[in-house]
C-alpha cells in the first residue's frame, strides 16, 4: 500500500518543483473512464460523490452516546500523494484524494464532523494510544504486528509493489521474490509496511549466496522520486495504487512491476476503540448505495474495491 506533515510548507514547496515529474493521470488497473486528476500541486477532480451523502440514524445508533453528544472526531492524515491522500495546486489548505472523500462520506453517515490534524505516517498509529486521534488514515495496511496494538475498520485492499525508471533494463519482470532485488538500493517510506518487509527479510539475499540489498528510508515521497531520477536508489516500493497511478503517466518516467504482495487497508483505531462498528456499519452503507464505488471510480481505484468492510481482518499470506 497507498503514501507528512506537519512539514506542509516543505512539502508543498518539494511538490511544486517536481511538477513536470509528478503530473500523474489515474489509470487503476481494471479501471475504465476514470476521472483524470493530479499529483501533488496539480488539480482534483470537481466532481463530488460525498455532497449527497446524508447521516443514517440506524447508523449513527452504533456510535457511543458522548461522540454523539460531542458530534466530532479528531483525525490523524498522513496527506502523501494521490491517489490516497494529497494538496491540490501546491497548496497546505484543503487536502483531496480516495482517503479523504471516504472519510468525510462516513463521517457524513455517522451525523459527525472530523477535525482533521495533518501528521507523518509514522506518527499516526502511536498517537491513537494516547488519545491524541480518534481514528487515522495513511493507506494503513492490516498487518498481525499492526493489529496487536490497533483495531482496524477495512475500506479498500491495496497493498505492496515496486517500481524503477522507464529506462531500467536490470529490473523487466515482474518482483515476485526480494532476490530479484538482491545488490540493488531500495528506496522506501518511513514507517510503512514495506520497510517492516524489507527489513524483515533482509537477509533473503545471504541466504541465496548474492549481496545484500539496501534500504533507503524517506519521509516524502518526492524524495523518494527524486532520488529514483537521480539514480541514488534502483528501484521503489510503495503502494500498488500509487505506483500505478505514477507509472500511468509518461512525465513521470516510471515503470510499474506488478504487484508484490496484496493488503486489507482500513481506518485505525486503538485497540478496543468502540467506534469500530459504527466505521464498519457506515463503510458498509456506503457500498451498498453506491457512494462508495463512485468514489472509487473519481480516483480510479475501482480494482481495489471490496464487497463489506471488515473489523480486524487477518493479514493476507
Amino acid at each position: 500500500m497507498t503514501h507528512r506533515p506537519p512539514r506542509t510548507r516543505l512539502r508543498a514547496t518539494a511538490a511544486l518543483a517536481l511538477l513536470p515529474l509528478l503530473t500523474l493521470t489515474a489509470c487503476g488497473s481494471g479501471d475504465t473512464g476514470a476521472a483524470a486528476v493530479g499529483a501533488q500541486g496539480s488539480p482534483a477532480p470537481t466532481d463530488d460523490p460525498v455532497a449527497a451523502v446524508r447521516e443514517v440514524d440506524s447508523v449513527a445508533a452504533l456510535l457511543p452516546e458522548d461522540v454523539r453528544e460531542s458530534g466530532t472526531l479528531k483525525i490523524g492524515s498522513s496527506i502523501g500523494f494521490p491517489p490516497g491522500a494529497y494538496y491540490p495546486n501546491g497548496t497546505d489548505k484543503a487536502p483531496a484524494g480516495q482517503d479523504i472523500d471516504l472519510a468525510d462520506a462516513v463521517a457524513k453517515v455517522l451525523g459527525l464532523k472530523l477535525e482533521r490534524q495533518d501528521a507523518s505516517f509514522e506518527t499516526i498509529l502511536p498517537a491513537l494510544g494516547s488519545g491524541k486521534y480518534d481514528v487515522g488514515t495513511g493507506n494503513f495496511g492490516v498487518t498481525s504486528e499492526r493489529l496487536k496494538t490497533i483495531d482496524f475498520v477495512t475500506y479498500i485492499n491495496d497493498g505492496q509493489g515496486f517500481a524503477v525508471k522507464d529506462d531500467n533494463s536490470a529490473l523487466t519482470k515482474k518482483v515476485t521474490d526480494l532476490t530479484q532485488l538482491c545488490g540493488l538500493t531500495i528506496g522506501t517510506g518511513a514507517g510503512t509496511t514495506f520497510e517492516a518487509t524489507l527489513t524483515a527479510q533482509k537477509d533473503v539475499c545471504a541466504k541465496a549466496g548474492k549481496k545484500p540489498y539496501d534500504v533507503k528510508v524517506y519521509s516524502e515521497n518526492a524524495a523518494t522520486l527524486t532520488a529514483l531520477q537521480q539514480g541514488r536508489i534502483d528501484v521503489i516500493m510503495s503502494t500498488i495504487n500509487g505506483l500505478r497511478y505514477q507509472a500511468a503517466q509518461p512525465a513521470s518516467h516510471t515503470r510499474f512491476l506488478g504487484e508484490y504482495h496484496r493488503l486489507d487497508v482500513g481506518f485505525a483505531f486503538k485497540k478496543g476503540s468502540p467506534l469500530t462498528k459504527a466505521f464498519r456499519a457506515a463503510v458498509d452503507r456506503l457500498i451498498e448505495d453506491g457512494t462508495y464505488r463512485r468514489v472509487l471510480a473519481k480516483w480510479g481505484t475501482t480494482a481495489s474495491a471490496i464487497d463489506a468492510s471488515r473489523i480486524n481482518p487477518p493479514e493476507h499470506t
